[in-house]
């Protein structure tokens, strides 16, 4: 898995437990923001409809199903969104 806020890779051989933190920036790893069932766009940010509402997607939390995503996205992927808005911003910005 990977380190929502840091981008770190972290090799556990079992689900991260809720007061589980990162290594390198200690954010918590039973979090939504690393989940694979996190999306912005789904309702509660969840795509697992059993799964009680969260109100701070960055805490350990007692989710029955959290499940580490896998690959690198959460905050970071939103961060990326916002850097290429703010380059297509300047494209088109008066000079």
């Amino acid at each position: 898995m990977f380190c929502y806020s840091c981008g770190t890779e972290i090799k556990l051989e079992r689900q991260p437990g809720r007061g589980d933190t990162c290594p390198k920036c200690a954010s918590y790893l039973h979090c939504c923001l690393n989940c694979r069932f996190y999306d912005v766009k789904a309702h509660h940010q969840c795509r697992e409809p059993q799964a009680e509402f969260v109100q701070d997607k960055t805490m350990g939390n007692f989710c029955d199903y959290f499940e580490a995503a896998a690959q690198r996205g959460g905050a970071g992927e939103s961060a990326r969104a916002a850097e290429a808005r703010k380059k297509l911003e300047e494209l088109f910005r008066k000079k």
